[in-house]
This record gives C-alpha cells, structure tokens and sequence, in this order.
C-alpha cells in the first residue's frame, strides 16, 4: 500500500508541471494500468487453482488423467479469456 501511495505522490507533483490535457492522459495510463492488474489477479489464482486440483485429480485416479488434462485445458483457456477481456478493457480506457 505505501508504494501505491508512492506513486499517487509522484504523480502528484508531476502533475503540478503538466498541461491539463497531458494530466489526463497521464491519469488514464495510470488507472488502466491498475484496472488491467486487477483484471489479471483474478484470473492468475483460478489458474493456479484449475492446474492444483488437475493434478491431485490425476495424482489420485491416474488412468482418467486424459480426461483431466483435456478439461483442465479448457479451463485454462477460458480462465485466461478473463485477463484478455481485462487486457481489452485496459486498451479502451488508456484510447478512449
């Protein structure tokens, strides 16, 4: 939390030195990249997850491991369709 308060305090007094219209280029660049780094938390530990409980699956039952590691699979892509819709919106708010 302090480095979060870090950076709002140097921005701050870049701010000071800014056009209005530079400050507000500079205030989106900042929030979309703390929006995409939220977006992609979310999906990181359900990835985690998805590859932890695959592999206790096929640690536990190990002749259904192809049927695991195909769902695991499809889990992992649409876990991962998270941060890419993350990743989108941080483009919309960083051009909009």
């Amino acid at each position: 939390m302090e480095a979060l308060t870090r950076i709002a305090h140097a921005s701050i007094r870049v701010a000071a030195d800014l056009t209005p219209a530079e400050a507000k280029a500079n205030a989106a660049a900042q929030m979309a990249g703390l929006a995409y780094g939220l977006a992609a938390i979310g999906p990181g530990i359900g990835i985690g997850m998805i590859f932890g409980k695959a592999i206790e699956a096929m640690a536990r039952q190990p002749e259904s491991a192809g049927m695991v590691r195909t769902t695991m699979f499809l889990g992992v892509a649409f876990t991962e369709a998270l941060a890419l819709i993350g990743f989108v919106a941080f483009i919309l708010l960083k051009f909009a």
